[in-house]
């Protein structure tokens, strides 16, 4: 393909896999976080009522549909300064995640990624010619400016697949370390719905302004309420259970998304209009989400404690799908030692070379599977 393309991480779970299916129960697969539970009956009845689409969808989106993504910000995440017309819709995030360094044709430039990340940051930077550069701190990215900076940094809260909240103080030094520099900072947010952090510990993020619930880039706290230079992209797969309908949206910057918006008009980046449709009503209702979260509370609460009592140990993990977890050995080792009582997870290697002996264990599985891990954790020879 002519770009330096690390192999697809998934493939080399096929033994582990193998092994774990072999188990008398059958596998318990909590190594990947696809949703399983319905979607909604209203958003698929929103779906089916658009089907009638036989002309071409906006590459924009409607009108309704930008303004219910403004309304959202101002609702769910404490941000009311959101432009209807500096939003857009995606064909899922991953899509713009990856494609995000072209779009803006970044090639030749670096891209700095979270150094424990989700992998798509670093395949999107290869994509387009651009240099991947993994940190944890800022200072890892040095003091010049120029074409020595980052062109783009990426920050994602909540992490994928850590769990750590990044908060209002954090993000403020981001955004004011990059202005300084010239750098763009797209942060992805997709799991921000989903948010376990006590009331205690709510509040004090909050900070007296509040608002409550996972900070945002664009939050007027971090930014002063100027969105130049910043992008925040957001998928309803996760908070929805919409992963089938590849629906997301991007906002920040209207300068920046009118340029990705010409890009994506001549590259035929169309969300399709029943999608659309779906994706105002999935946003309009907050009760589905409150539900869903409920869901993965109790599926979280059982695993937390077998995992807990088997002698493993979860970092961060505040927020999010996932139980980020340590035995005190090698992440392959304890992928192994999982297979071997049936239950599948993914090693903290597939996120970059900094995981530690971490795994990651997934909380999208039915409640009588996550019920049969919590036994199985019992047998586990760690």
């Amino acid at each position: 393909m002519g770009h330096d393309l690390p192999d697809f991480p998934w493939d080399t779970l096929a033994a582990a896999k193998a092994t774990a299916s072999a188990h008398p129960d059958g596998l318990v697969d909590l190594s990947v976080g696809t949703p399983v539970d319905p979607t909604p009956p209203f958003v698929r009845e929103a779906l089916a009522d658009a089907s009638e689409a036989h002309g071409y969808p906006q590459t924009w989106g409607t009108a309704d549909l930008r303004e219910a993504v403004a309304a959202w910000f101002e609702r769910r995440r404490g941000v009311p300064a959101v432009d209807p017309d500096s939003v857009l819709p995606t064909i899922g995030s991953k899509e713009f995640v990856a494609w995000l360094p072209t779009l803006l044709d970044l090639r030749g430039r670096a891209v700095a990624h979270p150094a424990v990340a989700y992998p798509t940051y670093d395949v999107g930077a290869r994509l387009a010619g651009a240099a991947p550069v993994p940190f944890e701190g800022l200072t890892e990215l040095g003091p010049a400016g120029g074409d020595a900076a980052p062109a783009l940094i990426w920050v994602n809260t909540p992490s994928n697949p850590t769990g750590k909240v990044l908060g209002v103080p954090h993000l403020r030094k981001v955004v004011q370390w990059a202005r300084e520099r010239g750098a763009i900072v797209v942060s992805d947010e997709c799991y921000a719905e989903i948010d376990w952090r006590d009331e205690d510990e709510r509040l004090e993020q909050a900070g007296g302004s509040g608002f409550t619930g996972v900070p945002s880039l664009l939050d007027p706290r971090v930014c002063d309420g100027d969105h130049t230079g910043l992008v925040v992209c957001y998928s309803l797969s996760k908070q929805s259970n919409l992963a089938g309908y590849r629906a997301a949206f991007a906002a920040g910057d209207p300068r920046l998304l009118g340029r990705i918006l010409e890009v994506r008009k001549h590259a035929g980046m169309m969300m399709p209009w029943p999608v659309q449709r779906a994706m105002l009503a999935a946003l309009s209702d907050d009760a589905h989400v409150a539900a869903q979260v409920e869901i993965y509370r109790r599926r979280r609460s059982v695993l937390a404690s077998a995992i807990e009592a088997a002698g493993g140990r979860i970092d961060d993990s505040r927020a999010g799908l996932y139980l980020w977890t340590t035995f005190g050995r090698p992440a392959l080792e304890t992928v192994d030692a999982l297979a071997e009582v049936g239950i599948l997870v993914a090693p903290g290697t597939f996120y970059g070379t900094r995981s530690g002996h971490h795994v990651r264990i997934a909380l999208t599985a039915p409640d009588e599977r996550v019920d049969a891990a919590a036994r199985r954790f019992a047998d586990l020879g760690l």
